[in-house]
């Protein structure tokens, strides 16, 4: 079965409307074919529309999902920075020669601490890689510029505070000290003293 509709032959259509007795009918069946065109196109429009829509809601979705803890997690990065804090005010060789009381303290405090890492690990929030030692003001916020010590200028230097990242946002930049850009005053007054 031919789902084409039907069109006038030529003939017809090239005679006078008085010798036609169709061309009215031939002129109405030309409007409908162009209003079943223009029906399809605004149709398949639609489907189109629909199904960004549906795309655009389950990406929204997702995000929504994977983004809910934010808040959450930027509030729990502060006790996170108090273990840390906790665990660096107690040097190596105190820990050494610490007794059981004080050791059993530190370990319950590592413990908490690695725990807490963990479950925000699990929830997408990870920390910001600085182990390349580059600068990237994307990820990291200069908080100093300090000799480079042989590092080349702008390069990171130390982390003073940890940043984290939840999926591919930045929930917290790093905050770095970077390396110091040498004047050419400073590198040859380097290499006199050498």
């Amino acid at each position: 079965m031919n789902d084409t509709p039907p069109t006038a032959p030529e003939e017809f259509m090239q005679l006078p409307d008085s010798e036609n007795p169709h061309a009215a009918e031939f002129a109405v069946l030309e409007a409908l074919k162009a209003e079943v065109e223009s029906l399809k196109d605004q149709r398949l429009r639609a489907l189109a529309e629909v199904e960004n829509i549906r795309r655009r809601a389950d990406k929204e979705k997702a995000d929504a999902s994977q983004y809910a803890v934010t808040k959450f997690a930027r509030d729990m990065l502060g006790i996170a920075d108090n273990f840390a804090r906790a665990l660096a005010a107690v040097p190596a060789e105190v820990r050494g020669t610490a007794d059981l009381a004080l050791k059993a303290v530190l370990d319950g405090v590592e413990a908490t601490d690695r725990q807490l890492i963990q479950t925000l690990e699990r929830y997408g929030v990870k920390a910001v890689d600085t182990a390349d030692g580059k600068f990237d003001p994307n990820l990291h916020q200069a908080i100093a510029e300090v000799p480079g010590n042989g590092k080349p200028g702008g390069s990171i230097v130390d982390v003073v505070q940890t940043g984290f990242m939840i999926g591919d946002r930045l929930l917290r930049p790093a905050m770095v000290t970077v390396a110091r850009k040498e004047t050419s005053q400073e590198a040859t007054s380097v290499d006199t003293k050498v």
